[in-house]
């Protein structure tokens, strides 16, 4: 073989742009074929948000963070005082 037969033979892809015909994708015939049966529900552009579950407050979540760090610190001062030097 030539290197001409080679160049010929390689992929065009203006060829491949100019096709009138492009295949969907995969993802996109499998939608189709399931919508077919089974069409989606209409969505808003922008969904309600779900129910929110009360937060608790920064000062509680604060108090939370600061009595376990003083309950470590109080618990490695008493091993550090129990323990034999």
């Amino acid at each position: 073989m030539s290197q001409q037969d080679d160049t010929e033979r390689e992929f065009d892809i203006k060829w491949a742009d100019g096709a009138e015909y492009k295949e969907p994708s995969a993802r996109a015939r499998m939608l189709a074929a399931r919508w077919k049966e089974n069409p989606p529900e209409p969505q808003p552009f922008r969904a309600a948000p779900g129910p929110r579950t009360p937060r608790r407050s920064s000062w509680a979540s604060t108090a939370i963070v600061l009595g376990c760090v003083i309950a470590v610190i109080l618990l490695l001062g008493y091993s550090r005082f129990q323990a034999p030097y």
